[in-house]
C-alpha cells in the first residue's frame, strides 16, 4: 500500500495523541502485539483470584472449569468485536459511543466506565501491594504506594510503552505460570479434584458470569489499543488476535486459581498472593514470583489508568469541543486517577475478596447494555459507516443527545435489576431462580434486540460510507481516496 512508505519511521517514546483520530501515517504495530498485550494483561493475579472465586463460593473443580471456559468464550467474543473497531475507525472505543448516544449523551456510559476503571485499578493495586510488600519486606500499604508510582509513570508514557510491557509481561507470565502449574501438579492430586462433581446451576452460572464479566469489562477500552494498527488490517484477524490472547491468558490464570483454591483447605481467602507464591517455594524463587505477580499487574493496571484518562478526556471534549491534551495535563489527569484508586486500595485492602466478587458482577448491569447497543449499531445498523469528524460536533449528524440510544441503555440496565444477585443488591426474581444470577444474559440479549428493531425504523441518517478526517499525507499518496475523506 502506498501509504505505508509515508508512515513515520521514528515513533516518539511518549505518546503525543490522546483521544484524537490516529492518522494513517502514524499507524504502526502488528497483530501479534494485540495477542501479547491481552495475554499479558490476563496472565496475572487478579485473574487467578477470579477463577478461585468459583470454588471459594461453592463450586467444584470440574464444573467450575467448564463454566469459566464458556464464560471466556462468550465474553471474549464480545470483547474482540470491540477490538476489531479500532483499526477501521482509528479512535478510542468510548468516543465512538457518540454515534449511539449523542456527543453529550455518551458521557452517561463513559462516567460509569470511569468508575469501572477506578475499581479494577484499586483491586489490582491491593494484590500488587501484597506482592511488593513481601518482595521488599515492607507493609502492604507501602507496597501499594510503590506500585501506584510505577503505574503513573507507564501511563504517562502511553501506547508504545504499554505494548512493550505487555510483551515482556507475556513472557514472564508464561514462565511463571508453567512453573506454578508444575509445582501445583506435583503437590496436589489433580485427578482426585476433577472426580469430585456436584453440579448446581447457581455455582455453574456463577463461574460463567465471573469469566464473562471479566472479558466484557475490557470492551470499553480494547479498541484504544488496536486503533494504531493500519486501517487495512483485517477485522477478522484483529478479532482473533485480541480475543485469543485475552481468552487464553484469562483461562490459564483462572484454571490455576481453581486448583489453588480447591487444594488450599480454606487458606486462600485473605492470603491470595502469599498462597500462590507458596506453591512455588521460598527464598529466591519466592522473590522472583512476587516480582512476576507485581509486574503482571503493571500491564492491566496501566490499561485501566490509561483508559480512565481517555474517558475523562472524552467527556470534557464532548462538552468543550475538540480537546488537545498537553503532557502536563495528561500527568495531572493520571495523578488524580491513580491517586483515587490508591486511596480506595488503602482503605479496602482488608476486605478485598468479597468486595471484588460483588464489584465485578454488579458491573455487568451497566456494561452489557452499552456493549450490546454499540456492537449492534456498528455491525448491523451503520455497518462501519461512521462520520468521524461529526463525533466532535454537537450540532452535527449525531446531535447532543440521542434519545433512542439513551432510552434503550436505561431500559437495558433496569430490565436486569430483578435478576441481579450481589451484596450490593439482590433482585426479587433471584430466589425464584434458585439464586442464579442471569442478569448479564438479559442485559446483552434484550437491549441488542430492542435497539436493532427500533434503530432500523428510527435511526438517524447513516453516511453512504465511512467518513474520516482529512489526512494531507494520505491524500497526496492516494488521490483516489480523497473523495471519501472529509476535513474536520
Amino acid at each position: 500500500m502506498a501509504v505505508t512508505s509515508t508512515r513515520v519511521s521514528s515513533k516518539p517514546l511518549i505518546e503525543k495523541r490522546s483521544i484524537d483520530y490516529i492518522p494513517e501515517v502514524e499507524r504502526h504495530g502488528r497483530l501479534l502485539s494485540q495477542f501479547t498485550l491481552w495475554m499479558g494483561a490476563n496472565l496475572q493475579i487478579t485473574a487467578i483470584v477470579t477463577g478461585a472465586l468459583a470454588v471459594v463460593l461453592g463450586g467444584d473443580v470440574f464444573w467450575s472449569l467448564i463454566g469459566l471456559l464458556i464464560g471466556q468464550v462468550l465474553g471474549g467474543g464480545v470483547m474482540a468485536l470491540h477490538a476489531a473497531q479500532g483499526p477501521k475507525l482509528g479512535l478510542p472505543q468510548m468516543i465512538s459511543s457518540r454515534v449511539q448516544f449523542g456527543v453529550y449523551g455518551a458521557a452517561i456510559p463513559i462516567v460509569l466506565v470511569c468508575l469501572m476503571y477506578l475499581g479494577f485499578t484499586a483491586t489490582g493495586t491491593v494484590l500488587s501491594g501484597q506482592a511488593l510488600g513481601q518482595l521488599f519486606g515492607v507493609s502492604d500499604s507501602v507496597g501499594i504506594l510503590i506500585f501506584a508510582s510505577v503505574i503513573v509513570l507507564v501511563t504517562v508514557l502511553g501506547y508504545r510503552v504499554i505494548h512493550f510491557i505487555g510483551r515482556v509481561a507475556s513472557v514472564i507470565g508464561v514462565i511463571a505460570f508453567v512453573y506454578l502449574f508444575a509445582r501445583l501438579i506435583s503437590q496436589t492430586d489433580v485427578g482426585a479434584l476433577l472426580q469430585i462433581r456436584h453440579f448446581s446451576w447457581s455455582s455453574f452460572l456463577l463461574a460463567v458470569s465471573l469469566a464473562a464479566s471479566w472479558q466484557i469489562a475490557f470492551g470499553p477500552y480494547v479498541a484504544d489499543y488496536s486503533r494504531y494498527l493500519p486501517s487495512e488490517t483485517s477485522s477478522v484477524k484483529t478479532f482473533f488476535a485480541a480475543g485469543a490472547g485475552s481468552v487464553i491468558g484469562a483461562q490459564v490464570a483462572m484454571i490455576l486459581g481453581v486448583f489453588a483454591a480447591a487444594s488450599a483447605n480454606g487458606q486462600f481467602a485473605g492470603h491470595e498472593v502469599a498462597y500462590i507464591v507458596g506453591l512455588g517455594g521460598t527464598g529466591a524463587t519466592a522473590a522472583l514470583l512476587y516480582f512476576s505477580i507485581a509486574f503482571g499487574k503493571v500491564t492491566i493496571s496501566t490499561l485501566n489508568s490509561y483508559g480512565s484518562f481517555m474517558c475523562i478526556a472524552t467527556i470534557i471534549s464532548g462538552f468543550r469541543g475538540h480537546l488537545n491534551v498537553t503532557r502536563l495535563q495528561r500527568l495531572v489527569f493520571v495523578l488524580v486517577i491513580v491517586g483515587a484508586a490508591t486511596l480506595i486500595a488503602l482503605l479496602g485492602q482488608h476486605s478485598f475478596l468479597g468486595a471484588f466478587k460483588s464489584f465485578i458482577l454488579f458491573l455487568l448491569a451497566f456494561f452489557t447494555p452499552w456493549s450490546a447497543i454499540n456492537l449492534v449499531d456498528y455491525y448491523c445498523i451503520t455497518r462501519e459507516r461512521y462520520d468521524v469528524p461529526a463525533l466532535n460536533d454537537p450540532n452535527g449528524r449525531y446531535g447532543r443527545w440521542n434519545a433512542l440510544g439513551i432510552s434503550v441503555y436505561v431500559f437495558g440496565v433496569l430490565v436486569q435489576l430483578p435478576f441481579i444477585a450481589t451484596k450490593f443488591y439482590t433482585g426479587p426474581l433471584v430466589k425464584a431462580m434458585g439464586g442464579v444470577d442471569i442478569s448479564w444474559i438479559i442485559g446483552l440479549v434484550v437491549p441488542a434486540a430492542l435497539y436493532y428493531v427500533l434503530a432500523k425504523k428510527w435511526h438517524s441518517a447513516v453516511p453512504d460510507q465511512l467518513i474520516l478526517p482529512i489526512e494531507q499525507d494520505t491524500v497526496d499518496a492516494q488521490p483516489s481516496r480523497a473523495g471519501r475523506i472529509q476535513a474536520v
